[in-house]
């Protein structure tokens, strides 16, 4: 455990469990845990905090996709999910390798537009996402292949190459390919983020960059935190979903936009 005062734990506590809310409902959780560990133990090396910020985040994203599993209406196709967030691992593994070139100076603007205008779409579509079972429309074999390929491994690949906004991409992605509604979508990226945070816990783990005392503690809150969210995505529905949806896409295109010109 790193030496902080009770008062930082407290709060480092309070966000893990709002982050594990947030992540639950519609991802994102990492745009306000990664940021209060960096400030909670700023004398801590950039792995370690990484390190930790996954050992924490994976218990309630599994919480999370567990609670969805069991108490969905809709069944939650885990296979699929599974197939997604492997191909999501094998792209998250080629982003990080390409991510020592790139300047992520040059990314946050193209993120930013693409942001803004996926905030756009869902504001002007307010069915996207919330069709009921029978108005949806059929998903085929191809539909399932390109959320393999092109969701599992491309949005993975983000994640490496950069990360931000990487569950809320995928809650977005899932709904459009594979016309799933936002509550469904949001289960499904859970199973997708346990595998792409296992890989890179496992990587941190190895490498000996896991702060686990800390890490155990904040990961209770974050575990109550997701299975909280999880039970509210599901009893308050896709309309729910939604408004949380546009609060992250605006939040996220916010800190980016500190990041690049502050």
């Amino acid at each position: 455990m790193p030496d902080i005062s009770l008062t930082t734990l407290v709060l480092l506590c309070a966000a893990a469990l709002v982050a594990g809310w947030i992540d639950a409902v519609v991802g994102g959780g990492g745009l306000l845990l990664l940021p209060a560990l960096l400030l909670g133990v700023p004398h801590v090396p950039a792995p370690q905090i990484l390190g930790t910020n996954k050992a924490v985040a994976i218990v309630g994203t599994t919480g999370a996709a567990i609670t969805f599993v069991r108490k969905a209406t809709a069944p939650v196709q885990v296979k699929t999910a599974v197939r997604i967030g492997l191909a999501a691992l094998a792209g998250s593994m080629g982003g990080a390798f390409f991510a020592a070139g790139i300047s992520s100076d040059v990314l946050r603007p193209v993120i930013m537009v693409v942001l803004v205008g996926v905030a756009a779409f869902v504001m002007l579509r307010p069915t996207f996402g919330t069709q009921k079972e029978g108005e949806k429309p059929p998903v085929g074999r191809a539909r399932i292949v390109t959320a393999i390929v092109i969701v599992g491994g491309g949005i993975g690949f983000y994640d490496g190459l950069f990360g931000p906004g990487t569950g809320t991409f995928l809650v977005l992605a899932l709904t459009a390919v594979l016309h799933l509604d936002l509550v469904t979508a949001s289960a499904t990226a859970k199973i997708v983020n346990v595998c792409t945070n296992a890989g890179a816990l496992a990587m941190f783990a190895y490498q000996g960059s896991v702060l686990w005392q800390l890490a155990a503690v904040m990961a209770v809150f974050n575990l109550a935190g997701g299975m909280l969210g999880a039970r509210m995505a599901l009893s308050k529905g896709a309309e729910f979903v939604r408004g949380v949806l546009l609060v992250v896409v605006f939040s996220l295109v916010a800190k980016l936009a500190f990041d690049q010109w502050s």
